[in-house]
């Protein structure tokens, strides 16, 4: 049960009507509610893996009672007990994810300088969403250790932090710290918050419906036949998989915030229109914000510290050592270590040459659009992580190499089909509207335009969208995000 398909809509009504009128302002009532509609959910998704996320539930919050009553007595108890809960967080990701990826690399290795290990991989089944609700999880006990939040007594608030179904399968990976006192606090239908929260989900379907399943067909068809593809057909992919994959995460993200709103909830941001950036860390700070945003408070900041006698190499070491987690975060596989370790190497020359501390805004022209300077900087940062983005969409090294050696065969200069060139259309035209819409939260916030001021007109134009977005929908294809 996907969140753009018929059966969720039928599902979050039934959800909706019993939220808010028979449980108005009943706030355990609501989140009993949310949280046994979060494990139908998951269940339906599969139901194998409910046993694990009760369990690993049940145990942080204990976990949490008992670092914050360690916490009140001074004790030192409460540091030993955050480290068993990051751990048994990790220790939950590397063996559902990261197990076979270890044994098959050692075996590799050992292979290679000629020790015969025969080891064998483990039948194991990687629950849904794993990546997202371990992070809930571990930042849940560092958060109270920290003493940035009370532990919740109430299991069902904690439970349903945890296991929220618009965010449980693809985030955005909420705090603990905004999260929990939402759920603590009376809520009733708001219907601004709600009528936003449709504009943003119609926002998000039309991204992955229409733009992201329409590049994707092309995309697929280059990466399935890279060897018999022109270099120019290749080239004309790379650009068009890193508008995919934004139209279809970001779309996933923009629902789940959307569902978010009109149950009356402020999910964090995932995305601050990152093709609108002009160097690697704006990027960064606008793409897939809450997993940044993460790393950066509880693995990068304390290696600075650890690192801060070694100057700029030292914050160097701890950008680089990061993004490569941000890579690994994805996926048990070296072609994701490589993307982040990309990632991270782009960092040193803004690091050496200063240019990582200073932000400034893009430049506008007498016509609405950017200086070609600040233009040229969007261009290249964007082609930058289309190229990193080929070793993030490869099965393995291998694939990427005959990738970027069709590329930059004599073909890359032949004239491309019009296949690729078609699809550009669709990636044009959600670029051009946010680029108009870049100061808003989404694209369809779009009441203080002024020749849209008037409410037939703008209700018209979400008609418009919704009717393009079921017209001209391509082929659906999963969530990119549903395999990490």
């Amino acid at each position: 049960m996907i969140i753009n398909s018929v059966q969720f809509l039928l599902f979050f009504l039934c959800v909706f009507l019993i939220y808010y009128f028979p449980l108005k302002e009943k706030v355990k009532e609501q989140n009993i509610l949310l949280l046994l509609s979060s494990y139908i959910f998951y269940g339906i998704a599969d139901w194998r893996m409910v046993p694990l996320l009760l369990l690993a539930t049940g145990v942080f919050y204990v976990l949490g009672i008992l670092i914050g009553k360690s916490n009140e007595a001074a004790s030192s108890r409460a540091s030993l007990l955050t480290t068993l809960g990051v751990c048994l967080g990790v220790g939950l990701l590397l063996y559902f994810k990261y197990l076979n990826f270890f044994i098959t690399s050692f075996s590799d290795l050992f292979s290679s300088i000629g020790l015969n290990t025969n080891w064998s991989t483990f039948n194991i089944i990687m629950p849904l969403g794993i990546s997202f609700f371990t992070f809930k999880l571990i930042s849940y006990v560092i958060e109270i250790h920290r003493q940035h939040i009370e532990p919740t007594t109430d299991m069902v608030t904690f439970a349903t932090y945890v296991a929220f179904f618009p965010t449980i399968m693809s985030g955005p990976i909420d705090r603990p710290n905004s999260f929990i006192p939402q759920l603590q606090s009376k809520r009733t239908f708001n219907y601004d918050l709600a009528v936003d929260g449709c504009r943003q989900i119609l926002w998000g379907m039309f991204k992955k419906m229409v733009i992201a399943d329409n590049i994707a067909t092309c995309v697929d068809l280059v990466w399935d036949n890279i060897l018999i593809t022109s270099g120019i057909n290749i080239f004309i992919s790379v650009l068009l998989y890193s508008v995919q994959l934004y139209a279809d995460f970001s779309g996933y993200s923009d629902m789940a915030i959307g569902v978010g709103k009109i149950l009356g909830f402020r999910i964090t941001s995932n995305f601050k229109y990152p093709f609108f950036k002009k160097n690697i860390a704006e990027f960064w700070r606008g793409w897939h914000i809450s997993l940044t945003s993460w790393l950066t408070d509880y693995v990068f900041m304390p290696l600075n510290i650890k690192f801060r006698n070694s100057g700029i190499w030292g914050t160097i070491s701890a950008i680089v050592i990061t993004f490569v987690l941000v890579g690994l975060w994805h996926g048990a596989n070296w072609t994701f270590a490589i993307f982040g370790l990309y990632s991270g190497l782009l960092y040193i020359p803004l690091m050496l040459s200063g240019s990582f501390f200073k932000k400034s805004k893009i430049k506008i022209n007498k016509y609405g659009l950017p200086t070609l300077k600040d233009a040229s900087k969007m261009f290249a940062t964007f082609i930058l992580m289309s190229f990193g983005l080929i070793i993030f969409r490869a099965e393995n090294i291998g694939q990427a190499w005959d990738f970027v050696c069709q590329m930059f065969s004599s073909s890359l200069f032949s004239i491309p089909d019009n296949r690729g060139l078609r699809r550009f259309v669709y990636a044009a035209v959600l670029l051009i509207i946010e680029w108009y819409q870049r100061d808003k939260e989404h694209a369809l916030q779009i009441e203080d335009v002024k020749f849209l001021s008037n409410s037939i007109i703008r209700w018209g134009l979400y008609l418009l969208f919704c009717f393009i977005t079921f017209m001209y929908a391509g082929t659906s294809t999963e969530f990119i995000y549903f395999r990490f």
